[in-house]
């Protein structure tokens, strides 16, 4: 089983690529609207987010337009009883941000915050305990559409990223890191909604080189009853400098919009591989200016 979910892990980034663009017929010629002639609130599209899922949306923040999309709370817990030994990890996360701003109809800015951070490591065999806590990473990235933000049933962008190095503390590693993601969205009909990402990064292996790594991940997602929608996910990271050990998660959430411009998520990550953790609970909450 494990063997045949790799392999669609490796497969992933492939899936966009299989389908044709399809352009849609905006109402109104958008390309004129940019951050200092914003788009007319009646020609904004549908609110669309980059959480609560780990698939990135291919949609962009209308020109001229800001959103802010909060981790208001997150978790994340683990026990790794491998090799004979028992440690316990947990660790808690409040108040990160995606702050984006709409440069033009096709592109947006985004300041990726992570917040406070608090983690705590048990190893019950050797009965010691590590603790740390601070602010965590930060990151800049640039999402551009080449198609579907306006209309259609499939939607590809792109979003390259940095993370920057900010000076190294407990619960962070101080390193220039980056990639590229490629996130499509696909319109299945039935309300049903379908969206694919393969990402590459650039991490560091934490010896003073880096490595490349591989995230792609597949979800579905329906609106359930009025503003109630929700979403099954699943993902895998692979670092091939490791030797192929793989991470995979299956997640679930739900979303709650609140008028045109707000939204209410909730949801857990479940680890699949002894690599993942083993549960990551959060809570999220998104407005649009």
């Amino acid at each position: 089983m494990k063997k045949s979910i790799l392999s669609l892990a490796y497969l992933l980034p492939i899936i966009p690529f299989c389908v044709c663009a399809e352009e849609g017929t905006p109402t109104v010629e958008k390309s004129q609207f940019h951050l200092f002639n914003p788009t007319p609130k009646e020609h904004l599209r549908e609110l669309n987010t980059d959480r609560p899922d780990q698939t990135e949306s291919p949609y962009t923040v209308d020109a001229g337009h800001v959103q802010f999309e909060w981790d208001l709370a997150n978790a994340s817990f683990d026990r790794d009883r491998s090799g004979g030994g028992d440690v316990a990890s947990r660790a808690y996360g409040f108040a990160g941000v995606n702050a984006k701003v709409g440069l033009l109809n096709q592109v947006d800015l985004q300041l990726v915050l992570d917040g406070h951070v608090s983690a705590r490591v048990t190893d019950r065999v050797a009965g010691t305990v590590t603790k740390a806590s601070g602010f965590g990473e930060m990151q800049t990235r640039l999402k551009m559409n080449f198609w579907g933000n306006d209309g259609g049933r499939t939607a590809l962008g792109i979003m390259p990223f940095v993370k920057w190095p900010l000076p190294t503390s407990a619960v962070r590693n101080g390193e220039l890191e980056g990639g590229v993601i490629l996130p499509f969205g696909m319109d299945l009909g039935a309300g049903w909604g379908l969206g694919v990402q393969t990402e590459v990064d650039f991490v560091s292996d934490g010896a003073g080189s880096h490595d490349f790594e591989y995230f792609n991940t597949v979800t579905v997602g329906r609106e359930l009853i009025g503003a109630l929608a929700f979403y099954l996910e699943f993902a895998a990271r692979v670092t091939p400098a490791t030797g192929g050990a793989w991470q995979g998660q299956l997640d679930l959430g739900f979303t709650y919009g609140l008028g045109d411009h707000m939204q209410f998520d909730l949801g857990c990550n479940f680890g699949l591989t002894d690599t993942a953790p083993d549960f990551n609970p959060f809570l999220g909450f998104t407005v649009r200016y």
